[in-house]
């Protein structure tokens, strides 16, 4: 977990898919965190990606860097601890003028049974299982 931590954290902008309905619906994303041994990504609980999440917590996420890519498929499970959320804002000082982990809208996600897959075009495809 902490080669995809690292990965995502370096390639900087990750792409996130969830589902709407019967429609992929996929943005960019940046957050990255590993917290009580889980990796979390976060989104304010007002954004559409919070209520597709909660509806359907399966998803996909995307990154690519140096001719390698790396994909992560699991459930996001919502963590609601304030903990949780302000050890992902420490992380993340630019966001702390938008987030707060008590302002009733910073939403953390963590990963379960997750699969990341890191594939290339010159190597076999390496998977780790989270």
């Amino acid at each position: 977990m902490n080669e995809v931590y690292d990965f995502l954290k370096s390639a900087q902008t990750y792409y996130l898919a969830t589902v709407e309905g019967d429609q992929p619906r996929v943005r960019p994303f940046g957050t990255v965190d590993i917290f009580e041994d889980k990796l979390y990504i976060q989104t304010g609980k007002i954004k559409s990606v919070s209520k597709q999440l909660h509806a359907n917590p399966k998803a996909e996420i995307c990154a690519f860097k140096d001719g390698t890519w790396l994909r992560v498929a699991g459930e996001l499970i919502s963590d609601d601890r304030v903990e949780a959320k302000a050890h992902m804002l420490a992380g993340y000082p630019e966001l702390q003028a938008m987030y707060s982990a008590e302002d009733g809208n910073t939403e953390v996600f963590y990963f379960k049974n997750a699969t990341a897959t890191f594939s290339s075009f010159t190597a076999a495809p390496r998977t780790v299982n989270f």
